[in-house]
């Protein structure tokens, strides 16, 4: 019989006892100032993820959490710093084969075939002829386009969830439709296809069958701003006549988008429309990052989180209300610990 999944980390509150199947994304082993080992982890499901702390015989569990690993833990939700995590007291394996990997996978909180459509109709606008040709002959190849809608956009960072790739182009191209409204000398049709087109080598940089997300040999080997540059070059030699000027100045979007050498970028922003692109890049990214942090604050109002090692700081937070499902779901969770306590209804008198 296949194990069951009742509790989703979206769900957790603190205080509360869990006893539920996860996915882990994450898995690190450190050490105490005494020198005793521990574990921290990162589970996940479909809702979202929670950080986890194994204190106790960590070397015993590490094998079994490697990251893709599907595992049945208990123990106590506690609040670190103003995040929610695991205390953990026991992790045991569980078998992916019998499980529902849907349950566990996450995906876009926005709907994959709207955001498709979105996205195509952005390409068909596109004013100048071969921009647009060019645009049309990436979203109408169906096996290119079901790619795109189902890669993440990182392998960790942002957006790093299946369709993340799709949501976070879409983003970047409606910032830069606001940007080129309020610059009317920004070359539109050229920031437009270069902010549809910026990540499309992530495609082929990443390996997202199933998890753990991994690099491609050549993703690792060449990057995806340069595997962008080739596809965007085949594309292009099947359009006759196809000016070198304008290959020439989306070429330069492409391999500029990182803003920075040490980030990645073979060149520098040198014109308007590149600099506009890395900033719209990086600006979505972020708040990505930072949303996905406000989501795993526990409780309301502004609170700092722990230091973030990728933006070296610490974050102040807003965090999130309970939806009603989750107040439901919070309430259910507290109903059954409570019937089973001794004497539960003069426990809750005051």
């Amino acid at each position: 019989m296949a194990p069951e999944k009742t509790v989703f980390a979206n769900q957790i509150r603190e205080g509360q006892a869990v006893d539920e199947l996860f996915l882990v994304k994450e898995m690190s082993r450190a050490e105490t100032r005494s020198g005793k080992p521990y574990l921290m982890l990162t589970l996940m499901d479909r809702s979202g993820e929670i950080g986890a702390r194994v204190w106790e015989n960590a070397d015993a569990f590490q094998g079994i959490s490697e990251p893709g690993s599907l595992v049945r833990v208990t123990g106590q939700a506690q609040a670190y710093r103003g995040t929610l995590q695991l205390k953990i007291d026991n992790v045991l394996p569980a078998d992916k084969l019998e499980s529902d990997m849907e349950l566990f996978l996450q995906v876009s909180k926005r709907n994959i075939a709207e955001m498709a459509r979105e996205i195509t109709a952005v390409a068909r606008n596109v004013q100048d002829f071969f921009y647009r040709k060019l645009l049309l002959r990436f979203f109408n190849d169906s096996s290119f386009f079901m790619e795109f809608q189902h890669a993440p956009a990182a392998k960790s960072m942002h957006h790093a969830y299946l369709g993340g790739l799709l949501e976070h182009t879409l983003a970047v191209a409606k910032l830069a439709a606001l940007i080129a409204d309020c610059y009317p000398t920004l070359d539109r049709d050229l920031l437009m296809t270069g902010a549809l087109l910026h990540d499309i080598g992530k495609t082929r940089e990443l390996s997202f069958d199933a998890f753990p997300f991994e690099y491609t040999s050549k993703g690792r080997l060449v990057g995806h701003l340069v595997i962008g540059i080739e596809m965007i070059q085949d594309k292009i030699k099947a359009i006759p006549a196809f000016p070198e000027d304008l290959a020439t100045r989306l070429k330069h979007l492409i391999l500029s988008h990182h803003g920075r050498y040490e980030f990645g970028s073979p060149a520098l922003p040198m014109i308007s429309e590149a600099f506009v692109l890395n900033f719209l890049d990086d600006l979505d990214a972020k708040l990505n990052f930072l949303n996905r942090l406000e989501e795993q604050a526990t409780g309301e109002g502004y609170q700092w989180t722990d230091f973030q090692r990728t933006l070296e700081r610490f974050l102040y937070v807003k965090g999130r209300p309970l939806t009603e499902a989750e107040n439901t779901g919070a309430h259910e969770q507290q109903d059954v610990e409570e019937s089973t306590r001794p004497d539960s209804r003069q426990q809750n008198l005051f």
